[in-house]
């Protein structure tokens, strides 16, 4: 795997030299409302491989201060999927484990004359906030005294208060350049059962006020975030400062922000994900279309794969996007030595070998790796009926870089022997239905036969030994965005095509296969087993093509 090496590297390395941490402190913080995609990706690597390089640690912590859209399903998925990219985080943290602390510290900004309660609704909030061009305006009830402040809020968390009717906002600058720093809310109320805490709280923190907080409590030396939380920034030291973290804990958080990572006809929001899912367009978060890490996984991607694609990537402070292409081919490197090759059809036509005895079955050897000794060997059956890609053969051979079967051309089954084809068999619409070849038995593979050559190798599969399969093929679930399709709504640019499923056979070889097994299958890919596999019919999803498709 790639060394990581990037800025935050570097400013690790200073605080470090400079005396000013003696040992790295990471998290990974995720919301528990969704499954976590490509996206969260870069945040999780990071995070891990920074602490990694310094032998420091890193700790999940969700951010579960936000209760409507939370559930411990995504709590078992996050875990599940942290566990898959092969990172174990020191400590499991719950934001909400520190109500009880960041209560207190809310407390300590009332009686510092840092915090009121304010009576404006959110919609009063925002018009006085003012405009990026325009300052803000005072609330009616910014000047509230101490002891009026502490008794409202001991209230709201009492629960006598509605939903929206009062809230807790710091007090700072209503004409600060930074609206953020325009007397942010650092409390709502929100009589809403919590997924860990019942029903024994119903004001919750904001997540600006939160955040700094927990990243205080827990000892974080760099708390990493995307870059669009740079404008937070100002917010994040203020929290920390007045609530005298330093002086508390002798050590104090940074956050540091890094660009964002997009990726071409990928969704990265979380909301349009959620839509696609309560829109049935896909099966479930882990349809294999989904960038979801548990979509992707499901798809064939592997964990080294995504790794070595986020570290190929970079990290600096702008926002990047990458061909969609380039995970392709970081699966293509990771698997190319690793995998088995054995025969699939995907489109299978059956060829009858008119001169191969009948009711003999053979059985030739076949490596699982040309690239790969140390995968060693098998046996693949031979027979009078075989399967080959119905792309395979054409009628008449139409030129020279035709290197494939036709009408009375020779070509190599590959680990077997030549045929060649004499006649085909067509159904009333004139679809060929059945190609009818002979052998030459002094040709079969390794016999040293080199009196002429073939018109090329394509691979089969005997017929009497198949196992039907079933091949889902997927294409991006968003069609490019074109001069004609910008402006339309992301499910009007869905792609109709965006899943093909073929009806087809591997060779026996595969009857034991699992879920997540990963194979090359001879020159169409590389394919994983699906969750769907019955005993009756095997289900294939196809990862990716075994060459680029993208087009400049």
């Amino acid at each position: 795997m790639a060394e990581i090496n990037n800025f935050i590297k570097t400013i690790m390395q200073q605080d470090l030299d400079s005396g000013a941490i003696d040992s790295i402190i990471t998290r990974f913080p995720p919301e528990p409302n969704a499954y976590l995609h490509i996206g969260h990706a870069r945040a999780i690597i990071t995070n891990f491989e920074l602490a990694k390089a310094f032998n420091g640690k890193t700790n999940l912590r969700f951010d579960d201060t936000n209760p409507a859209k939370e559930d411990q399903e995504f709590v078992d998925g996050i875990i599940s999927d942290l566990a898959w990219l092969g990172y174990n985080p020191a400590n499991v943290f719950y934001g909400s484990d520190y109500f009880e602390k960041t209560y207190e510290k809310a407390i300590m900004l009332i009686k510092k004359g840092l915090a009121y309660v304010d009576d404006l609704t959110q919609e009063e909030i925002s018009k006085y906030r003012g405009t990026l061009n325009e300052p803000g305006k005072n609330s009616p009830y910014r000047d509230r005294s101490v002891e009026e402040n502490l008794k409202l809020f001991e209230e709201m968390k009492n629960g006598k208060y509605k939903d929206g009717e009062k809230t807790l906002r710091a007090k700072i600058d209503m004409s600060s350049p930074n609206i953020n720093m325009r007397d942010p809310v650092m409390y709502r109320i929100l009589h809403i059962n919590h997924h860990r805490q019942g029903t024994k709280w119903c004001i919750f923190p904001m997540y600006d006020f939160a955040h700094p907080l927990q990243d205080s409590f827990e000892g974080i030396t760099h708390s990493l975030c995307s870059l669009e939380y740079d404008n937070h920034r100002v917010l994040y030291d203020w929290v920390v400062e007045n609530c005298e973290i330093e002086k508390e804990y002798g050590k104090r958080p940074h956050q540091i922000e890094f660009g964002r990572l997009n990726i071409t006809n990928t969704i990265m929001s979380k909301r349009y994900l959620r839509a696609l899912v309560d829109s049935k367009k896909v099966s479930g978060y882990d349809d294999p279309r989904m960038p979801t890490l548990c979509g992707l996984r499901r798809r064939g991607f592997t964990a080294d794969s995504i790794r070595n694609f986020i570290l190929s990537t970079g990290l600096s402070r702008v926002n990047s996007t990458v061909e969609a292409d380039s995970l392709d081919e970081a699966l293509r490197d990771d698997l190319k030595l690793k995998t088995l090759r054995p025969n699939a059809i995907i489109d299978p036509i059956k060829v009858i070998i008119d001169n191969y005895p009948e009711g003999k079955v053979e059985y030739l050897d076949c490596p699982n790796n040309q690239e790969n000794e140390e995968l060693g060997s098998r046996k693949i059956a031979f027979s009078r009926e075989v399967y080959i890609e119905r792309e395979d053969f054409i009628e008449q051979k139409p030129n020279k870089k035709w290197k494939r079967l036709a009408l009375d051309v020779e070509v190599r089954l590959m680990h077997a022997y030549f045929i060649k084809a004499v006649s085909v068999e067509k159904d009333e619409l004139g679809n060929i239905t059945l190609i009818h070849a002979t052998y030459d038995p002094e040709t079969r593979s390794g016999s040293g036969f080199d009196l002429r050559k073939p018109n090329g190798n394509i691979h089969f599969v005997e017929a009497s030994t198949a196992i039907k399969a079933e091949f889902r093929l997927f294409e991006p679930l968003l069609l490019d965005e074109t001069e004609e399709n910008k402006d339309l709504d992301f499910m009007d640019r869905l792609n109709p095509n965006s899943i093909t499923i073929k009806e087809g056979f591997v060779e026996e070889s595969l009857k034991d296969t699992k879920e997540l097994d990963h194979y090359q299958f001879i020159r169409n890919g590389y394919y994983v087993t699906d969750k769907d596999s019955t005993n009756e019919k095997l289900v294939f999803n196809r990862t990716c093509g075994l060459k680029s498709s993208f087009k400049l």
